[in-house]
């Protein structure tokens, strides 16, 4: 158990309250560490109606699954603080201290870093005022809501050839607005094979008729009809606590951690889509499991050399 008596000292920090930070806290909680979860309260879900994929809750709506999240850790003692963390830095003496917009520094011997991924969206009308409802990404998560309806693939990123040949299994009418794209022969005979049709011509916006999205309008006015609309946006970690604290960052660009989440800077942790774009809801959770089950062992370690140095000490 912890033997930390101030108000603002914590075993560890859980920065993002999301499936991957709850998770960590969750786990750390019932080790009966004192755990502190600092969350902006803007997870990168929200727009969604429901999320999938995740056993036991799919369909559940995401405020929903993080409300009852929020519930069972605070159930077990943790703190839940509303802020935003604006940087985190290390202790000359061990341990680490993350300051808060709000002003409160909270002191602690680890850190959780779950805050997750921002998708930079392409400049296409219509695709940020839809998005998260019948503007999407992810196939997995809303490919079998949108079965055998008339899909579209915007191809405003070179991932779009192969997204629309993964949405094929979910409908049989998929068309990819080409775009700006330079399809390759190879490409383009393989999109016709699977009955994909490519359609020439920049966009010009998502149609967007009573609120629900109609079709892709073209430049020249040609309007396709389509009920729902995939777009592969630009996935931007919110790293900059873990490149702050000078965590080693891979040739992909995206913080290094090993299979429990440990970064390279000692008691220093990351989960979920910080450090994974393909992580999903379910994915993300079982990483912060992982990293909170580290980070306990660390500290059990930690609280047993202390233990032997203190009576050392004594005599």
């Amino acid at each position: 158990m912890t033997t930390n008596t101030s108000e603002h000292e914590y075993d560890t920090v859980v920065i993002g309250a999301g499936a991957a930070g709850l998770n960590a806290a969750l786990l750390l909680a019932r080790a009966r560490r004192r755990v502190a979860v600092v969350d902006s309260g803007r997870p990168r879900n929200a727009p969604a109606a429901h999320m999938h994929g995740f056993l036991s809750r799919d369909g559940i709506a995401p405020s929903a699954f993080l409300e009852v999240g929020r519930t069972e850790v605070l159930g077990y003692g943790a703190s839940v603080v509303a802020a935003v963390v604006d940087t985190v830095v290390a202790n000359d003496g061990g341990g680490f201290t993350a300051v808060l917009d709000t002003g409160v520094a909270l002191r602690t011997r680890s850190v959780v870093v779950a805050t997750g991924l921002r998708d930079e969206l392409p400049e296409v009308p219509g695709v940020r005022e839809r998005w998260g409802r019948d503007v999407v990404h992810c196939p997995y998560c809303h490919g079998y809501e949108v079965r055998d309806r008339p899909i579209g693939v915007l191809g405003t990123s070179p991932g779009a050839v192969f997204h629309a040949q993964m949405l094929r299994q979910w409908s049989a009418d998929v068309v990819l607005f080409a775009h700006t794209l330079a399809l390759s022969p190879q490409e383009q005979d393989q999109l016709h094979a699977r009955g994909i049709e490519v359609v020439a011509g920049a966009i010009s916006s998502v149609a967007v008729v009573d609120d629900a999205v109609r079709g892709v309008e073209l430049a020249d006015g040609t309007v396709v009809a389509r009920s729902a609309v995939f777009v592969v946006p630009r996935m931007v970690p919110n790293d900059s606590v873990l490149t702050g604290l000078g965590c080693a960052v891979g040739a992909d660009g995206w913080v290094s951690v090993d299979k429990a989440g440990q970064t390279s800077v000692p008691g220093v942790f990351a989960a979920g889509n910080v450090i994974d774009p393909r992580a999903q809801v379910v994915t993300a959770a079982g990483m912060g499991s992982a990293a909170g089950f580290a980070i306990n062992i660390d500290l059990v370690q930690r609280d047993i050399a202390d233990a032997v140095t203190a009576r050392a000490h004594a005599g």
